[in-house]
């Protein structure tokens, strides 16, 4: 099973209410919201920034989604996101992106490089965007972050019809000028936030991003070549003295 499974032509993506199962119980609400008045829950709060964008599976381009991504900034150049579907109560969670400057980038092995993508053009082109907040606020944000790379791995391609998070991760890639965003996509994005992608770019030239995109990020670039995660078998490390072939299933 690869990551790049063929999605069925003619696909219809899911819908959070295609999600296999019986309704939530009220007793289930319950539990929920005494857990939420009796723990912590400190890892969720430290999320700071709602994040509205787009991005392409690695290896099909063609496929397109708007992304909402909860960040948390571990520090000055490290963020985490919580990446979602959309963003109301029926969101679901598809996937996981991590966020690192150029300072730390460029510290990576070459072959970790080629995982992640530049933000510099989707940030630039004002196809990112922090929903409800000004477009005077956020650029102050915007300056720091668009000289950094993400690394995103999806884990439900609902897109393709999943109801459910089926198979490997797919690793994801940013907007680039050489592969634009579906119109249609943005326009809608647009129109869901009562704004103007085209006027944010234009406000966003002042926002210088990276001086030079390292060669490694963006991959597809270099020869139209994308990345693909397959599961294969292995022998197990085992705790005891026993080899696998004493065990028995």
């Amino acid at each position: 099973m690869a990551s790049c499974d063929k999605v069925p032509a003619g696909q219809i993506p899911s819908s959070p209410d295609d999600v296999p199962g019986k309704p939530t119980t009220m007793m289930s609400k319950i539990m929920e919201k005494g857990a939420d008045m009796l723990q912590s829950l400190e890892p969720v709060k430290q999320i700071q920034e709602h994040i509205c964008t787009f991005a392409f599976y690695s290896h099909d381009m063609k496929r397109q989604i708007e992304t909402h991504h909860y960040a948390s900034r571990v520090n000055e150049d490290f963020t985490q996101c919580l990446v979602f579907d959309r963003d109301d109560s029926q969101a679901r969670l598809i996937g996981v992106e991590y966020i690192v400057s150029d300072r730390i980038f460029v510290t990576l092995p070459d072959e970790e490089k080629k995982l992640w993508h530049s933000h510099s053009h989707e940030i630039k082109a004002g196809l990112w965007v922090h929903p409800g907040v000004p477009e005077a606020v956020q650029k102050q944000e915007l300056h720091k972050l668009a000289p950094t790379y993400g690394k995103f791995w999806c884990t439900w391609q609902f897109d393709r019809g999943d109801r459910l998070p089926m198979g490997p991760p797919a690793l994801m890639m940013s907007p680039q000028e050489e592969c634009p965003v579906d119109s249609k996509l943005v326009e809608a994005r647009d129109k869901k936030y009562n704004i103007s992608t085209t006027e944010r770019a234009e406000s966003r030239r002042d926002i210088a991003g990276l001086s030079r995109v390292d060669p490694l990020a963006d991959h597809w670039k270099a020869g139209g070549k994308g990345m693909v995660v397959e599961l294969k078998e292995v022998d197990m490390a085992l705790p005891g003295p026993y080899p696998s072939s004493q065990l028995s299933l």
